[in-house]
């Protein structure tokens, strides 16, 4: 019977992604009750703050609805959004972790190519081809997120090493770093609760082997344009930290993502605490991408990080 319900439930509930953020749980309702009778409606909010998460749960009466509501409000503007609509899947551990990250892709690559390369292992859900924002041209590397992790396992063991017609380099194929692992989960919160202090050892290692010298440094405590010159690095915002974060923690964050040039805390001046965000500056464009990937959303002591390129308008 349990799996009757589930499967009836598979075909009416919804998740709907990239909600302006000002959108109330009544809002949502009302706008997926014109398709059809809504049953239950949920928007997901920060636990501690309370503030909208940008997405929710919307599940109808009937399937028929469900499916309707998809054809018809998927893709629709709102506000500044246009907000994403799909069958909600249930969360079972067949489908965590089914994110995997490609690099060496031939740069005439397109996102079709490469789903219909991957395609062959199982459902898509979503893909991503990484483009240079100066010259628009793909910068070889993806994410491709399948429905299963089996599905993503298989394309793993088949096409890791491959090399795609017309190219001459084999593709290197892996799952995504997931902050949400245990190995990273466990670091993370063994470094925020031990307030960094401990850290005296590793993170004055860390910093020695990222010597950097304050020349080449200065310009970038003035921001601007410092995100699309390679030869700085690459600078990502942190938004959302604690009051106490401090530069080891964001050495320890990004540090095993790849070589880190320099990383910096902005700090009230008169108390001396952090002012909810920072910098760090990363070396490769793909490290810094893949850090951004994997902790963006990350939950560091009661704040969810909100982690991006940062935009070359220069910081006030």
């Amino acid at each position: 019977i349990e799996q009757m319900m589930e499967d009836e439930d598979a075909r009416t509930n919804l998740i709907v992604n990239y909600l302006p953020q000002s959108m109330s749980q009544d809002e949502l309702r009302s706008l997926f009750s014109s398709v059809g009778d809504v049953e239950s409606a949920k928007l997901i909010r920060d636990k501690v703050a309370g503030h909208s998460l940008g997405y929710g749960f919307v599940n109808f009466v009937n399937p028929s609805d469900a499916e309707r509501a998809i054809s018809t409000l998927n893709g629709l503007r709102l506000q500044s959004k246009t907000i994403k609509v799909s069958f909600a899947r249930p969360s079972s551990d067949t489908i965590k972790d089914a994110n995997l990250y490609i690099s060496g892709l031939p740069r005439t690559l397109s996102q079709q190519d490469l789903e219909d390369m991957f395609t062959h292992y199982g459902h898509i859900i979503n893909s991503r081809v990484l483009v240079d924002q100066a010259s628009g041209l793909s910068r070889g590397v993806a994410f491709i997120r399948f429905d299963k992790r089996a599905e993503a396992e298989d394309a793993v063991k088949h096409l890791n090493g491959h090399t795609p017609p017309g190219s001459s380099e084999p593709i290197t194929v892996k799952f995504a770093a997931n902050p949400n692992q245990a190995r990273n989960s466990q670091m993370m919160s063994q470094m925020y609760h031990g307030q960094s202090r401990r850290f005296g050892g590793p993170v004055h290692h860390q910093a020695q082997r990222f010597r950097f010298s304050p020349m080449s440094v200065d310009h970038m405590g003035g921001g601007g344009g410092v995100s699309g010159n390679s030869s700085s690095g690459w600078c990502i915002f942190i938004y959302n930290l604690g009051q106490d974060a401090d530069e080891a923690i964001l050495w320890q964050m990004f540090g095993p993502f790849g070589a880190v040039i320099n990383v910096k805390v902005i700090r009230d001046f008169n108390t001396n605490k952090c002012k909810g965000f920072g910098f760090v500056t990363m070396t490769n464009y793909e490290e810094a991408a893949m850090a951004i990937h994997s902790l963006n959303g990350y939950r560091l002591g009661d704040k969810v990080l909100q982690v991006s390129f940062k935009t070359s308008k220069g910081h006030k």
